[in-house]
């Protein structure tokens, strides 16, 4: 099959594309993996085939970062920056998926994914390291906190799913007008329709961490998360060989793409905690942290591959992406969760829960305080075995070869009914 995925965002909601694509071309298949421009390097260096595009997610995160916790200025700003980029992102998506027999969407794409497979009959697949389209009362949606009764935690998600398709509406409308797109009929890929089979979901997530729900219908299914050990060739900087050779485990300290306007206070947070509780660290800047000189007992990077870094650290301070999250507990290792916003409280939350890391600590309420006691906690003999635990029963999942097999099943399926 030739295969087109379209996703969007930052380096987390890329990563996860890489080991399925690289599965998926072991099988046979042709895959075009369509993203921001940015990522174009790392695609290519997996050896797929990558299609740009516009626009720097950065700018996203950064303006949706800055709403803080508010969930309607985080709205407003996510959608802003979408219509800015919309229409190119929608020429770019349609070269991409021009000769495809199949389209794997993310939840940036979701609807204009799925509305490119109607348009050409061809089957599609949703793919999310997030529960965004798939109502339940076990939990709320990931925006909110849990309303602990089961009807309302589901009536949360209904409600989001209807925001979403009708705020997707409006921006596909707005967009094609000012850009002179013609108009189409947009189909939500969620929706019941007996004349067309369901979308496949597949979720890429442990379900050790969160186990599918008993509500959900048959065409959903949490696979364990997307890796592979034969893809990651990373070699370390003499500088962080040294650092590593130098002395104990460190702990590492990653919050990814969160541009935040107090990275500085943050940053000196972090290091004064470090230094009361006597451990190293080293401390991956992103996109727009803060980069203070290094030391003997502190490191500074911008970035390093996880899976590789992770296993030569004690412990794991970041913010709580899901792609962080699922690093973490593939390796074994405590993890101390400083969520800033969207989905981050609510893996912060789960993390908590199967007893893998100390209640979560809100950016907003930070301190060296807080950070202290959530260190010397994380550290204890009850969570580093609950980690370790889990971390064994992570990294037995295989969850690229089980998406792998039920996209194949999925595409032989649809073909039947539809010939």
């Amino acid at each position: 099959m030739k295969i087109t995925i379209l996703t969007y965002g930052s380096r987390g909601d890329v990563q996860p594309f890489l080991p399925l694509s690289v599965k998926l071309i072991s099988r046979g298949h042709e895959v075009k993996l369509a993203a921001p421009s940015r990522f174009k390097n790392l695609v290519e260096g997996y050896g797929i085939e990558f299609v740009a595009l516009p626009g720097d997610p950065e700018t996203a995160i950064l303006r949706i970062n800055d709403a803080r916790n508010n969930i309607f200025k985080m709205l407003r700003e996510g959608f802003a920056h979408a219509l800015e980029v919309g229409a190119d992102v929608f020429q770019q998506s349609a070269e991409a998926c021009m000769d495809a027999d199949l389209i794997i969407h993310a939840f940036s794409h979701a609807v204009d994914g799925h509305t490119r497979a109607r348009e050409m009959n061809i089957p599609d697949v949703h793919i999310q390291t997030v529960p965004m389209f798939a109502p339940t009362g076990d939990y709320p949606s990931v925006v909110l906190p849990d309303l602990k009764f089961r009807a309302l935690n589901y009536f949360t998600h209904f409600a989001g799913i209807k925001i979403i398709w009708q705020l997707s509406r409006f921006g596909f409308r707005y967009i094609s007008r000012r850009a002179g797109l013609p108009n189409r009929k947009l189909y939500f890929p969620f929706d019941e329709n007996p004349l067309c089979p369901p979308t496949l979901m597949l979720c890429a997530w442990s379900p050790s961490l969160l186990p599918p729900s008993r509500e959900w219908s048959a065409n959903i299914h949490v696979t364990g998360y997307f890796y592979s050990d034969e893809i990651e060739s990373y070699q370390p900087s003499p500088e962080l060989k040294e650092f590593l050779d130098a002395g104990a485990p460190p702990i590492c300290v990653s919050f990814g793409s969160m541009v935040n306007r107090d990275a500085e206070k943050i940053d000196k947070i972090i290091r004064e905690s470090l230094a009361k509780t006597s451990q190293r660290g080293i401390i991956l800047s992103g996109w727009g942290g803060a980069r203070n000189p290094s030391s003997r007992d502190l490191l500074y990077l911008e970035s390093a591959p996880h899976d590789w870094l992770l296993p030569r650290c004690q412990m794991l301070i970041h913010h709580g992406g899901a792609g962080t999250v699922a690093a973490g507990l593939r390796v074994g290792i405590p993890q101390v969760i400083v969520p800033f916003m969207t989905d981050q409280p609510f893996w912060a939350r789960q993390v908590h829960e199967v007893g893998a890391a100390p209640k979560p600590i809100l950016v907003k309420h930070l301190s060296v305080e807080r950070l202290i006691r959530a260190i010397i906690e994380a550290g204890s003999d009850n969570i580093r075995e609950r980690a370790g635990a889990l971390g064994q029963a992570v990294h037995k999942e295989d969850g690229v070869t089980r998406a792998v097999e039920l996209i194949e099943t999925h595409a032989q399926n649809w073909k039947q009914t539809n010939q």
